[in-house]
């Protein structure tokens, strides 16, 4: 079953890679008391994500944390070594949170797990965003093909908040 709106995020722990090395950030510290934008890519490095997703985010984090959000972060099934390496090549090392769902725990228990198998990635995210405040989900959107970036972009965020 895929979360919707008005449920709450499910428990899970995320790796992070910081300038003192890797911690584990659980749902409870990213979105207790926190209004946190969270989007989702299906693979760190991949031409949507690193050349349309990611970006959009990035140009436009003082204006979306001037909006009242606490956090921006980006979720990948990926590791941390991968999400880390992504965050310095992207420029947003310390900027965003780029948190890896190396197991992907908690992209199957949001149900928004995607088989990319036939394109050689195996199992991943499908491509979305979600406001989340308190831990609950207020907006979300899902990209109906995972090489589009429109409805999850930073641009329909913005519309949103």
């Amino acid at each position: 079953m895929t979360i919707a709106i008005g449920d709450k995020l499910p428990a899970a722990t995320f790796k992070e890679k910081t300038a003192d090395g890797p911690v584990e950030i659980t749902t409870d510290q990213l979105f207790a008391g926190k209004r946190v934008v969270l989007f989702a890519v299906p693979g760190a490095f991949t031409p949507t994500c690193s050349l349309n997703h990611l970006p959009g985010y990035l140009e436009n984090r003082d204006t979306i944390l001037g909006k009242g959000v606490d956090h921006i972060a980006v979720i990948a099934v990926n590791d941390w070594h991968v999400m880390g390496a992504w965050a310095q090549s992207s420029g947003g090392f310390g900027k965003i949170h780029f948190l890896a769902d190396w197991d992907a725990g908690f992209t199957k228990a949001v149900g928004l797990d995607a088989d990319l198998s036939a394109g050689g990635l195996g199992l991943r995210s499908k491509r979305y965003s979600m406001l989340v405040e308190d831990g609950v989900v207020k907006a979300l959107n899902v990209e109906e093909s995972p090489g589009q970036a429109t409805v999850s972009g930073a641009a329909a965020m913005l519309e949103q908040l």
